[in-house]
Protein backbone atom coordinates (compact mmCIF):
# COMPACT_ATOMS: atom_id res chain seq x y z
CA UNK A 1 0.00 0.00 0.00
CA UNK A 2 1.24 3.43 -0.42
CA UNK A 3 1.62 6.44 1.52
CA UNK A 4 0.16 9.49 0.79
CA UNK A 5 3.37 10.34 -1.18
CA UNK A 6 4.47 7.69 -2.74
CA UNK A 7 2.60 6.41 -5.42
CA UNK A 8 4.52 2.64 -6.29
CA UNK A 9 4.11 1.26 -9.64
CA UNK A 10 1.65 -2.03 -8.29
CA UNK A 11 -0.81 1.28 -6.79
CA UNK A 12 0.11 2.91 -10.00
CA UNK A 13 -1.15 -0.18 -12.54
CA UNK A 14 -3.87 -0.58 -9.65
CA UNK A 15 -5.26 3.21 -10.46
CA UNK A 16 -5.00 2.58 -14.10
CA UNK A 17 -6.74 -0.51 -14.59
CA UNK A 18 -10.09 1.34 -13.29
CA UNK A 19 -12.13 4.11 -15.52
CA UNK A 20 -12.67 5.64 -11.75
CA UNK A 21 -8.67 5.73 -11.43
CA UNK A 22 -8.18 7.68 -14.56
CA UNK A 23 -10.83 9.67 -13.76
CA UNK A 24 -8.95 10.63 -10.02
CA UNK A 25 -5.58 10.85 -11.49
CA UNK A 26 -6.76 13.79 -13.64
CA UNK A 27 -6.68 11.16 -16.70
CA UNK A 28 -2.74 10.99 -15.63
CA UNK A 29 -1.86 14.18 -14.87
CA UNK A 30 -2.10 13.50 -11.44
CA UNK A 31 0.73 10.62 -11.43
CA UNK A 32 3.58 12.71 -12.16
CA UNK A 33 6.35 12.61 -9.78
CA UNK A 34 6.26 16.10 -7.78
CA UNK A 35 3.36 18.70 -7.33
CA UNK A 36 0.62 16.36 -8.22
CA UNK A 37 -2.24 19.30 -7.14
CA UNK A 38 -0.56 21.91 -9.30
CA UNK A 39 -0.20 19.58 -12.36
CA UNK A 40 -4.04 18.70 -12.08
CA UNK A 41 -4.87 22.38 -11.46
CA UNK A 42 -2.64 23.21 -15.00
CA UNK A 43 -4.48 20.10 -16.33
CA UNK A 44 -8.30 21.26 -15.07
CA UNK A 45 -7.13 24.58 -17.61
CA UNK A 46 -7.40 22.83 -21.05
CA UNK A 47 -10.74 21.69 -20.83
CA UNK A 48 -12.06 25.01 -19.26
CA UNK A 49 -10.73 26.71 -21.45
CA UNK A 50 -11.87 24.55 -24.16
CA UNK A 51 -15.57 24.76 -22.74
CA UNK A 52 -14.96 28.56 -21.36
CA UNK A 53 -17.97 29.85 -24.11
CA UNK A 54 -20.43 27.67 -22.20
CA UNK A 55 -23.74 29.89 -20.77
CA UNK A 56 -22.86 29.90 -16.88
CA UNK A 57 -25.57 27.51 -16.05
CA UNK A 58 -24.02 25.04 -18.52
CA UNK A 59 -20.96 25.14 -16.49
CA UNK A 60 -22.83 24.80 -12.87
CA UNK A 61 -24.02 21.73 -13.82
CA UNK A 62 -20.93 20.41 -15.48
CA UNK A 63 -19.38 21.16 -12.01
CA UNK A 64 -22.04 19.63 -10.03
CA UNK A 65 -22.23 16.24 -12.27
CA UNK A 66 -18.41 16.60 -12.61
CA UNK A 67 -18.36 16.28 -8.25
CA UNK A 68 -20.29 13.77 -8.21
CA UNK A 69 -18.65 11.74 -10.86
CA UNK A 70 -15.10 12.82 -8.14
CA UNK A 71 -16.75 11.92 -4.65
CA UNK A 72 -17.26 8.03 -5.96
CA UNK A 73 -13.66 8.01 -8.35
CA UNK A 74 -11.76 9.01 -5.81
CA UNK A 75 -13.58 6.82 -3.16
CA UNK A 76 -13.17 3.39 -5.46
CA UNK A 77 -9.45 5.17 -6.33
CA UNK A 78 -8.60 5.65 -2.76
CA UNK A 79 -9.55 2.11 -1.74
CA UNK A 80 -7.95 0.37 -4.33
CA UNK A 81 -4.58 2.11 -2.83
CA UNK A 82 -5.77 1.90 0.68
CA UNK A 83 -5.11 5.98 0.65
CA UNK A 84 -8.10 7.63 1.40
CA UNK A 85 -6.70 10.90 0.16
CA UNK A 86 -3.59 10.24 -1.95
CA UNK A 87 -1.66 13.13 -4.26
CA UNK A 88 -2.42 11.43 -7.27
CA UNK A 89 -5.72 11.59 -6.70
CA UNK A 90 -6.34 15.15 -8.43
CA UNK A 91 -10.07 15.32 -10.12
CA UNK A 92 -10.47 17.36 -6.96
CA UNK A 93 -8.28 19.78 -8.49
CA UNK A 94 -10.09 20.09 -11.50
CA UNK A 95 -13.42 20.72 -10.03
CA UNK A 96 -12.16 23.14 -7.41
CA UNK A 97 -10.16 24.82 -10.66
CA UNK A 98 -13.34 24.85 -12.41
CA UNK A 99 -15.50 26.70 -9.40
CA UNK A 100 -12.38 29.50 -8.98
CA UNK A 101 -12.84 30.45 -12.43
CA UNK A 102 -16.20 30.45 -12.61
CA UNK A 103 -16.41 34.71 -12.42
CA UNK A 104 -13.23 34.54 -15.08
CA UNK A 105 -15.53 33.49 -17.86
CA UNK A 106 -16.79 37.15 -17.92
CA UNK A 107 -13.35 38.77 -17.33
CA UNK A 108 -9.71 39.57 -19.30
CA UNK A 109 -7.42 36.78 -19.69
CA UNK A 110 -5.62 37.96 -16.82
CA UNK A 111 -8.09 36.81 -14.41
CA UNK A 112 -7.16 33.04 -15.46
CA UNK A 113 -3.80 32.84 -14.14
CA UNK A 114 -4.87 34.63 -10.96
CA UNK A 115 -7.86 32.36 -10.41
CA UNK A 116 -5.13 29.96 -10.95
CA UNK A 117 -2.91 31.51 -8.33
CA UNK A 118 -5.71 31.89 -5.61
CA UNK A 119 -7.43 28.32 -5.84
CA UNK A 120 -3.40 26.92 -5.64
CA UNK A 121 -2.97 29.04 -2.97
CA UNK A 122 -6.12 28.12 -0.65
CA UNK A 123 -5.81 24.38 -1.45
CA UNK A 124 -2.57 24.13 0.04
CA UNK A 125 -2.81 26.51 2.82
CA UNK A 126 -6.31 25.23 3.98
CA UNK A 127 -7.08 28.14 6.11
CA UNK A 128 -10.29 27.28 7.76
CA UNK A 129 -12.82 26.14 7.08
CA UNK A 130 -10.64 24.38 4.67
CA UNK A 131 -7.99 22.76 6.53
CA UNK A 132 -11.11 21.90 8.74
CA UNK A 133 -13.36 19.05 6.05
CA UNK A 134 -9.66 18.31 5.39
CA UNK A 135 -9.11 16.75 8.65
CA UNK A 136 -12.42 15.50 9.29
CA UNK A 137 -14.62 14.36 6.03
CA UNK A 138 -12.67 11.10 4.48
CA UNK A 139 -13.18 8.98 1.71
CA UNK A 140 -14.07 10.63 -2.03
CA UNK A 141 -16.14 13.55 -0.27
CA UNK A 142 -13.06 14.33 1.80
CA UNK A 143 -11.60 14.27 -0.79
CA UNK A 144 -13.34 16.32 -3.18
CA UNK A 145 -14.93 18.76 -0.41
CA UNK A 146 -11.92 20.98 0.69
CA UNK A 147 -11.33 21.41 -2.63
CA UNK A 148 -14.45 22.28 -3.91
CA UNK A 149 -14.22 24.88 -0.69
CA UNK A 150 -11.15 25.91 -1.72
CA UNK A 151 -12.78 26.46 -5.46
CA UNK A 152 -15.22 28.77 -4.00
CA UNK A 153 -12.92 30.93 -1.79
CA UNK A 154 -11.07 31.59 -4.54
CA UNK A 155 -13.68 32.30 -6.59
CA UNK A 156 -15.07 35.39 -4.37
CA UNK A 157 -11.75 36.80 -3.81
CA UNK A 158 -11.48 36.71 -7.93
CA UNK A 159 -15.17 38.30 -7.98
CA UNK A 160 -13.45 40.88 -5.41
CA UNK A 161 -10.58 41.93 -6.98
CA UNK A 162 -12.66 41.69 -10.90
CA UNK A 163 -15.01 44.37 -9.12
CA UNK A 164 -12.73 46.89 -8.64
CA UNK A 165 -11.28 47.08 -12.14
Amino acid sequence: MSTKYVLDPADRRRLLASPAGWIACGFGSGLVPRAQGTAGSLAALVPWLVLRDLPWPAWIALIVASFAVGVWACDVAGRRIGVDDHRSLVWDEFVGQWIALLPALWAPWWAVPLGFVLFRVFDVAKPPPIGWFDRRVKGGLGVMLDDVIAGLIAAVVLWIVLSFV
